[in-house]
């Protein structure tokens, strides 16, 4: 039983491996919490870097998978850390640039400790590899707390941010990276405004670029529950900064309506229809989030109002960063939250310009481009923009997703469950053949000592008086059974006599004697109750040699006082002659035995073998059904956008 209990446990171990491999893993918990990038390639999020709890750099490198529907009280990070080689960092600058569609992202700059940490690195998503490249043209230094934004050319536009390589924190300067020629330049600053850092910064549809807010006071400290500034200050939101970057010029925009407060460290983005920014968050002055942490700038007329929100509204964060995917404003990390109670993510549906929508589904599906409607009134006072917004929506809105990832998910998934079923039941074969061979080897090596011991199915001749050697009990030859025959002898009287106690109410087949010595007697004592098979003799000689007999059978008595039989037969001195003193042995039971056990064994392995194929069947099936759904989804959203 022992050695079939140990097969079990390895095929249920066996199982339980091919369960983990086809269910998820333990998802990935990240401990970054602020001064992260996030980066968006081909329906992948991805996060580098920044701040964690305990205000330490981390070297995290992870992504969310937004081809796909979520909610984020269940985000499914996939972890990329064990292949980063950009040095812990917090506030660099990311974005999705260079040649082959933009598939690269490009890092800048950052505050680190590291000295070894090289200006510019780039991480190609198809080959999942990062590099240090060779750029080109005018030296520069490192700076963090800017923002990046690179147009469809693939240049990159880098303004101000804090250094500790001049004189001044802040630097005012147009840097420019072309991230497919590798080549640095720089843009012009006449006009420009004030250096500043952790300011918001969009690119518009026209190739124009739009900053707002900031700070450029290193004293200024805030309260990381309320958000609010202790000391120090940060810029005004009442004036907006457009850089043209096909002109290379600068312009300044007074904004009116329900102007924000000053404040920093917030994110911008672009509305769907191209018209709008909006903005979440930030380290403010008070009066600070008295109505709302999200206001709006409409872009005709450069009028702030407060939009109308439903859904459950999140605590502002600040210092954390936000991108636009399909119909989404994704907030990813911030100061100002309780990661126990809070996601990671929030999610702001942005789709009707007339109420956004706090939500926590995310659905990848694209949107229709909204209508145009006016925004609410505002005073007459400002003129009308010169901003022409095109007609087309922005193009910020992420990409459909691609049928081909998400089949070569599927493909693989397919191919590990086919994999972890082939490993199963090898390895369940093997066993069960290793298991077989022990118990033949067991078994041969039983019979031999049945051989050597004598222990052969035998009839035993009739009982004889062992008291009077001259003479025979039964001179007729009867033959007796010789479980039915009892004798009783005096418990003493043991003088030149072998006595043979056998146990009673014992479940067992092969049982030898063990014979130890007893006032010149040969005792034969075997186990009570015992559930074994083959018990070997252990054969001690009596002391006792007044005996001269041979052919003497064993006679069982009966004994009351101990519970046993008692086998007595007389005592052999010379050893002359015996030749009948063995027990008897129902062979046929050992074979039985045998029979049972390879049945039970040879079921559990059918039963083994028919879990494993309905595993398989059924992952089978539901991975199929996965890749039918997600075409038919496919095919159901190009027909709608042909038409």
């Amino acid at each position: 039983m022992s050695r079939n209990s140990s097969v079990y446990f390895i095929l249920w171990i066996l199982i339980q491996v091919l369960v983990k491999v086809n269910c998820q893993m333990t998802p990935f918990k990240p401990s970054v919490y602020s001064h992260h990038t996030a980066t968006l390639i081909d329906n992948k999020l991805y996060i580098l870097g920044g701040y964690g709890l305990k205000n330490n750099r981390v070297k995290e490198f992870f992504y969310l998978d937004v081809s796909v529907p979520f909610n984020t009280q269940e985000l499914s990070w996939q972890d990329l850390s064990n292949i980063n080689m950009v040095p812990p960092h917090h506030s660099a600058v990311s974005v999705k640039g260079g040649p082959n569609n933009h598939d690269t992202l490009f890092l800048y700059g950052g505050f680190t400790a590291d000295q070894t940490m090289a200006l510019v690195y780039t991480f190609d998503s198809q080959s999942i590899i990062w590099s240090i490249p060779k750029i080109a043209g005018v030296n520069t230094f490192r700076k963090w707390g800017l923002t990046g934004i690179i147009n469809n050319d693939g240049r990159m536009y880098l303004w101000s941010g804090e250094s500790r390589d001049t004189n001044t924190f802040y630097v005012n300067e147009m840097l420019i990276l072309d991230t497919i020629n590798l080549n640095w330049s720089k843009g012009s600053i006449i006009n420009a405004p004030t250096p500043r850092m952790y300011y918001g910064a969009v690119l518009l549809p026209n190739n124009k670029i739009i900053y707002i807010g900031g700070d450029n006071d290193v004293a200024t400290t805030f309260n990381t529950s309320t958000l609010n500034i202790i000391e120090g200050t940060t810029l005004t939101l009442s004036e907006i900064y457009i850089y043209d970057m096909i002109n290379d010029n600068w312009d300044t925009k007074v904004t009116t309506g329900k102007i924000p407060s000053n404040r920093s460290s917030f994110s911008v983005v672009l509305s769907l229809d191209g018209q709008r920014i909006i903005i979440y968050g930030g380290i403010f002055i008070n009066p600070g989030y008295l109505d709302t942490s999200l206001y709006v700038l409409d872009l005709n007329n450069f009028n702030w109002y407060v939009p109308k929100i439903s859904g459950t509204i999140p605590k502002p964060r600040a210092y954390h960063k936000a991108n636009v995917i399909g119909k989404y404003m994704v907030i990813s990390f911030g100061v100002g939250y309780d990661k126990t109670v809070e996601s990671d993510i929030l999610l702001l549906d942005i789709s009707n310009n007339e109420e956004y929508i706090w939500t926590t589904i995310f659905d990848p599906k694209m949107p229709s481009p909204p209508p145009s409607s006016p925004p609410p009134s505002s005073p007459p006072s400002t003129p009308p923009s010169t901003l022409s917004p095109p007609p087309s929506p922005s193009p910020s809105p992420s990409p459909l997703p691609l049928p081909s990832n998400n089949q070569s998910n599927t493909t693989v998934a397919i191919l590990g469950t086919l994999l972890g079923g082939i490993l199963l039941s090898v390895g369940s074969f093997l066993i069960y053949k290793w298991n077989k061979n022990k118990r033949e080897q067991s078994t041969i090596h039983g019979n031999e000592n049945y051989n050597d011991y004598g222990q052969e199915e035998k009839e035993l001749p009739i009982i004889r008086d062992i008291h009077n050697y001259e003479q025979v009990i039964n001179n007729n030859n009867e033959q007796e059974i010789i479980e039915n025959t009892t004798t009783i002898i005096p418990a003493n009287d043991h003088h030149g006599q072998e006595i043979i106690l056998t146990p009673e109410n014992e479940n067992t087949t092969n049982h030898e004697p063990t014979i130890i010595p007893a006032h010149g007697q040969e005792i034969i004592l075997t186990p009570e109750n015992e559930n074994t098979t083959n018990h070997e003799p252990t054969i001690i000689p009596a002391n006792d040699h007044h005996e001269n007999t041979t052919n003497h059978e064993p006679t069982i008595i009966s004994a009351n006082d101990h519970g046993q039989a008692i086998m007595q037969t007389p005592e052999n001195e010379n050893n002359v002659n015996i030749t009948n003193h063995e027990p008897t042995i129902p062979a046929p039971a050992v074979v039985s035995n045998y029979n049972d056990e390879r049945l039970s064994l040879q079921a559990f392995k059918d039963e083994m073998l028919q879990a494993v194929k309905q595993e398989i069947n059924q992952n089978l099936r539901n991975e199929i059904l996965k890749v039918v759904r997600q075409e038919s989804y496919n095919n159901i959203k190009n027909n709608t956008r042909q038409d």
